[in-house]
């Protein structure tokens, strides 16, 4: 699909919703520079939280299995951290070190919990979107502003930062890193030194293949796409909240969801809410999906 296509279905009107409620690539000029990929990521994560539903999370729907945050509450966090999904951007476009994209990160995080009254929203989205938007940054720098025919993102994060990522230091108190300590599993830093494959082997090809199947609606395509990740993803945050049985339990249904047609099968919307009702009641929240699901928007529109 080209970049143009992708780009036009990204900016449609998300459920729940109205397109011009966030910022879009073209409001800020060229949406390949600095400014236009900022934007761009900004409204992955406002399509993520507009999209309904999703097991556990929060949407405008509802706050799913969170007491402490609620849609409005990622709204505030988005349009704080699009100057410096901007900043990464532009990072990249100088082939920064990941010593810099770091520092830019963290001041990033300062931002999230000023804007969030210290709530947690997007520590993981800051991360691996402002990965994938230095990446974009470093790419339109080198194949140019028009192209997307370079290598995919996921590639130049792995081969420009992988072996950074993975020395990097470390938050031994963080949810992440017990649970990757106390579970054996790769978490957010793996996935990211590797390229991203869920993005790339899971929420990709499931968000095009209904969009490619004259899926009802975009919202419905990236419902698709998130159970397609909650089905695989070895999700932190479904092991924090629940441990191995939260996680195989979640995994489980999203794979007979997936398994019986995903958002093809009759009557998808309605087990779909059922889905998420069940998560609520076991406080079940897979916000790694969430991420990977914003970061699948933005290579997607990104050209990728």
């Amino acid at each position: 699909m080209t970049a143009l296509l992708s780009r036009e279905i990204f900016n449609r009107q998300a459920n729940g919703g109205d397109a011009n409620a966030s910022p879009t690539p073209e409001s800020c000029g060229s949406p390949w520079s600095a400014q236009g990929l900022g934007a761009l990521a900004a409204r992955s994560l406002w399509l993520e939280v507009h999209t309904w539903p999703k097991p556990g999370l929060v949407s405008h729907v509802d706050a799913g299995s969170h007491d402490d945050m609620n849609a409005s509450t990622f709204e505030r966090s988005a349009l704080a951290l699009q100057p410096f999904f901007t900043e990464l951007a532009q990072a990249g476009s100088d082939n920064a070190p990941m010593s810099t994209l770091r520092k830019i990160g963290l001041r990033a995080e300062t931002a999230m919990f000023a804007a969030t009254g210290g709530i947690n929203t997007h520590r993981g989205a800051i991360f691996g979107l402002g990965l994938l938007c230095a990446a974009a940054g470093l790419r339109a720098k080198q194949e140019g502003a028009s192209t997307t025919h370079g290598p995919g993102l996921g590639d130049i994060v792995r081969t420009r930062w992988g072996a950074d990522i993975l020395g990097g230091p470390r938050l031994p108190g963080s949810h992440g890193e017990t649970v990757v300590r106390r579970y054996g599993v790769g978490g957010a830093r793996a996935e990211a030194a590797c390229g991203f494959p869920c993005v790339y082997e899971l929420g990709l090809p499931a968000l095009r293949q209904a969009l490619a199947g004259a899926c009802m609606d975009d919202n419905a395509a990236r419902v698709h796409a998130c159970l397609a990740l909650v089905s695989q993803v070895q999700d932190t945050n479904l092991l924090h909240r629940g441990g191995e049985a939260g996680l195989q339990y979640a995994q489980l249904q999203a794979r007979r969801f997936m398994a019986a047609g995903g958002v093809f099968q009759a009557g998808w919307h309605a087990r779909a809410q059922r889905m998420h009702q069940s998560f609520v009641q076991r406080r079940l929240s897979p916000g790694g999906a969430a991420d990977l699901l914003a970061m699948t928007l933005f290579a997607h529109a990104a050209g990728d």
